[in-house]
């Protein structure tokens, strides 16, 4: 690593202009990270953390939107709980409504209507379970947004008044609205359902079994999907996530082509000196492993500079209103991608010291 060394310390102002680049570059992919996955915590983070294999809906049922179309019956949940390798399965229904607090604020709900004392029926950190037939159990950012324990809230044209027995210890959203708990009957007063109906049937594998999903869909005449599937569901979920992605992959092939463009102009611009090593005797290997030593230390450098200042901003977004989640996993991929992408860059420009002449240190290219 000698010329390369040398290079950093005697080019210093042309490679930390690269590095502030990178730097950016590394910046506005740890904030899109942190946005994708607030995104995605506000849009299906009730799905979540609900103990559910699988949902299956009402028979031909389209995926987007399902939770919002489909209706099941009580027989359809008794052949899903028939099933191999299913624990349980229980009705769930969904549905957005419209409320208010006692205090006139409005308030929108994503109720999750689920039996008390089944699987679905959540443990709340304060306060109790669901239980009377008003009572529900509401999401931590509603805590957060002014409600409290003991609150009525009214649903807008019912009427229906229900009071907040609990919270949840996490944010619990769906389609980027609160989540509420309640009785699966108190919901299908609410949402005009007849008895044994429900919009989902929630079911919860054996450990360490795999229901055959297909199976159970053809005793039961339903449409499933798992868990992860489901998330397409929520409102907004595969537009929002399928943006993000786009704009972070183009960023990713930015990093390398601005990484691989500086390298290319270096590699040109050297090309005497790397003559003169070869004249005397230095390999081309030498040459490829100084060079993508230098574009290395220059990558991750940038790079835990730019991480650094991006998770910095990204604690100042997340005290403000906007969807912002920064996430160590996500956060480290990111870097690592844009590492190994510019390396790639800079491999692709390097490749050209292989072609040098050590003729050329003589002024053989006159």
């Amino acid at each position: 690593m000698f010329l390369a060394l040398r290079e950093l310390r005697f080019a210093r102002s042309r490679f930390a202009l690269m590095a502030a680049v990178v730097a950016l570059i590394a910046v506005l992919m740890v904030l899109l990270s942190g946005l994708s996955s607030g995104l995605v915590n506000d849009g299906v983070s009730g799905l979540r953390r609900l103990p559910v294999t699988a949902f299956a809906f009402a028979d031909g049922t389209r995926a987007d939107g399902a939770f919002s179309r489909s209706v099941i019956d009580s027989g359809q949940v008794e052949a899903w709980r028939g099933q191999p390798g299913v624990e349980a399965a229980e009705p769930f229904g969904n549905t957005l409504v419209n409320a208010h607090s006692g205090a006139g604020a409005p308030i929108d709900l994503a109720l999750f209507g689920v039996r008390p004392g089944s699987f679905l029926d959540p443990v709340p950190a304060g306060g109790t379970r669901l239980g009377g037939e008003d009572g529900i159990v509401v999401s931590s950012t509603l805590l957060d947004a002014g409600l409290r324990l003991g609150d009525t809230v009214t649903v807008d044209r019912l009427g229906v008044e229900l009071t907040v027995v609990g919270a949840t210890a996490d944010q619990r959203t769906f389609g980027h609205v609160d989540v509420a708990y309640l009785p699966l009957d108190t919901w299908r007063r609410i949402h005009n359902a007849a008895d044994g109906e429900a919009t989902a049937v929630a079911i919860k594998a054996r450990a360490g079994a795999a229901p055959d999903l297909a199976a159970g869909d053809a005793a039961a005449g339903t449409t499933s999907m798992t868990l992860a599937d489901a998330f397409a569901t929520s409102p907004g979920y595969t537009a929002e996530t399928s943006t993000l992605t786009l704009i972070q992959v183009f960023l990713y092939a930015i990093s390398a082509l601005v990484v691989g463009a500086f390298f290319t102009v270096w590699t040109i611009h050297r090309t005497h000196e790397l003559a003169v090593l070869r004249a005397i005797g230095a390999s081309r290997a030498y040459l490829l492993r100084d060079g993508l030593a230098q574009a290395l230390l220059i990558l991750v450098a940038a790079c835990g500079t730019g991480v650094l200042a991006g998770v910095g901003v990204g604690a100042l977004v997340a005290d403000g209103d906007v969807p912002f989640a920064l996430e160590t996993p996500a956060v480290l991929t990111a870097a690592g991608l844009l590492i190994t992408l510019g390396l790639l860059g800079a491999a692709t420009a390097i490749v050209r010291i292989a072609a040098v002449n050590p003729l050329a240190a003589l002024g053989a290219q006159r």
